[in-house]
């Protein structure tokens, strides 16, 4: 099957997810199934996991024209359309015969995607473009009673894929509290029962479970980092689910922490238990015991006083375990006849391993006759009177010097590579790799390598330089050839108000407004039976609520009285001029001449 059909179910669901009216360019990079170390180490006496990897990159572009949105606009000169990257997420796939891990790596934006002038109230495209190609690569993956993990760790940084981008004003930048927080919003909708589907198309997981640690947090401040939704509570737990995706919790009685401690790349966890697998002396790592860290809660303790989690600031590690319906039998005959004696049974399984496992080394069988362990020094010694014989040394054949006249090589393109991965098997025990979930490019590992360490090594600081970045890492990757897919979203934008005088967005308010009623048995205004006051009516305040002043009034004796406020209605009487009159106490009269 073709790539560029096999990429239109994921193309649908991010044009779905987008907002409506706005072009973007979708560019997926992927390899195929890759042998790699296993992730967990195994407990004693028993084989590692054959393990397999595949890695995902999927960048998103939009017009870099401020105002042309829609696709296909906004072309230089050149006649190409110009585009600056918003997006890129980095995916790695772990695949075994017993589980399915998707590992989220990286995530980052560029702060330009305020160029498509979204309306305030649209949902974040980064986030809905997030949690969209994790669940298209969670599904395209499936397989028949074998368990899938979501497992990412968040860490606060100004950037991760797109150098220079901090300097931008419109990135906006999550601190360690809110990039938790969003993490666990991007993977919720996995979580919760879509309501729009039908009884036989829900959900094909037999149980999803969500789980989230923040190191030097207790359970109740962890809580607060949970999506607040009424179904939260029971499909998220404060905890880590390590005992339930390991195969060995169901193989073994009991299982050292170090073989449930998986080994991600750049994971500060993984780091830390390379740091305990040095302090360990040799018989006791190959017992699976660390010296200085017994149990798993001591382990989660001690994080809280590593690396990026003692940095002063919050980290989480978040897992979704999606546990299929048919589950296979989780013990054989095969697996039981070979489970270790020295590791010690447990009625069941916790956090709590048992603290003194087998303080003994185990004993090495020698074969008959012999006298001293396969390790000692004697082996190669020679005793007296015994004749060694000396290894043979093989002459090597000398290389002929070249002479002659020098002729340059012309290069080779690599046309038909992405032919010969495509042509490797689809499905074995240990992976599943259908043609719907691959990459539109198709390349190998080192070639993955050199895409991405290429755009860590360009620039995203201004319009002009991200404009260009992203032309140039388009161009390599696609090896001078066009990829790329031009989407248009079709989800509806929340509906605003413009001002035609000044082309501004307001608030229209007119619905939340309430208005007062009239007074019942009130026939002013004419019949209401909306209760809104009329147009037009005038509010009349009643006699009683004003206070207005009398006229003064003159005395019999010509003398004027002073003006005191009373309740009564003023007349129309004109207002005579107020003249000031001292009291009678304050006069004081000449004396008569005698």
């Amino acid at each position: 099957m073709d790539t560029r059909q096999s990429s239109r179910v994921l193309l649908a669901r991010l044009a779905g997810v987008l907002p409506q009216g706005h072009g973007f360019g979708i560019y997926h990079l992927s390899t195929p199934p890759t042998k790699t170390k296993a992730l967990f180490h195994p407990p004693p006496d028993a084989h590692p996991d054959r393990t397999y990897c595949e890695n995902h990159f999927l960048a998103v572009t939009i017009n870099a024209d401020r105002g042309n949105p829609s696709a296909g606009d906004g072309e230089d000169g050149a006649g190409k359309r110009a585009q600056v990257m918003v997006l890129a997420l980095e995916v790695f796939i772990f695949t075994t015969a017993f589980s399915t891990i998707v590992f989220v790596s990286k995530a980052d934006s560029t702060g330009y995607l305020q160029l498509l002038g979204l309306p305030k109230g649209t949902p974040s495209p980064i986030r809905e473009v997030a949690s969209t190609f994790v669940s298209y690569l969670l599904e395209q993956r499936r397989r028949k009673g074998i368990q899938s993990v979501i497992s990412l760790f968040a860490r606060a940084q100004s950037q991760y894929l797109f150098p220079g981008s901090v300097e931008n004003a419109g990135k906006h930048v999550l601190d360690d509290r809110g990039l938790v927080r969003w993490w666990c919003r991007v993977l919720n909708p996995l979580l919760e029962e879509p309501c729009d589907r039908s009884p036989l198309q829900r959900r094909p997981w037999r149980d999803v479970h969500g789980y989230l640690i923040v190191p030097g947090l207790d359970v109740y401040e962890t809580r607060a980092f949970l999506p607040r939704t009424a179904s939260a509570s029971n499909n998220w737990t404060v905890g880590h689910p390590l005992i339930e995706i390991s195969h060995y919790s169901q193989e073994y009685d009991w299982v050292p922490p170090r073989s449930l401690i998986p080994r991600y790349p750049d994971d500060p966890k993984s780091r830390f238990r390379d740091e305990l697998d040095l302090e360990s002396s040799r018989w006791k790592e190959e017992m699976g015991t660390w010296k200085s860290v017994k149990t798993l809660d001591q382990f989660w303790e001690m994080m809280a006083f590593r690396q990026e989690c003692s940095s002063g600031r919050l980290t989480g590690f978040i897992w979704v375990v999606f546990d299929p319906k048919d589950v296979p039998n989780s013990t054989s005959s095969s697996t039981q006849a070979t489970t270790p004696s020295l590791l010690t049974p447990t009625a069941s399984f916790s956090d709590s391993f048992p603290p003194n496992p087998p303080s003994t080394p185990p004993r090495r069988l020698l074969g008959p006759g012999a006298t001293t362990p396969r390790s000692s020094p004697l082996k190669h010694a020679g005793t007296p009177g015994t004749v060694t014989q000396s290894p043979v040394k093989r002459s090597k054949p000398k290389k002929k010097a070249l002479t002659g006249r020098i002729v340059p090589r012309q290069p080779r393109v690599k046309t038909h590579l992405s032919n010969k991965l495509a042509a490797q098997p689809v499905s074995t025990a240990y992976y599943y790799w259908p043609p719907e979930g691959r990459g539109e490019r198709l390349v190998d590992e080192a070639l993955y390598k050199r895409c991405t360490e290429l755009l860590l090594h360009l620039d995203f600081a201004t319009l002009e330089k991200g404009v260009n970045s992203t032309t140039r890492w388009i161009s390599e990757v696609g090896m001078g050839a066009e990829w790329g897919f031009d989407i248009v979203g079709r989800r509806e934008l929340p509906t605003q108000v413009v001002n035609g005088a000044g082309g501004r967005t307001v608030n229209n308010l007119s619905g939340l407004v309430k208005r007062k009623r009239a007074p019942e048995g009130s026939n002013e205004g004419g019949p209401n039976l909306g209760g809104e006051e009329p147009v037009g009516k005038i509010n009349v305040l009643g006699a009683g609520l004003i206070r207005k002043k009398t006229a003064a009034a003159t005395a019999a004796n010509g003398k004027a009285v002073p003006v005191v406020e009373t309740d009564q209605t003023m007349t129309d009487t004109p207002e005579e001029p107020k003249v000031n009159v001292l009291s009678a106490g304050l006069v004081r009269k000449r004396p008569k001449p005698s």
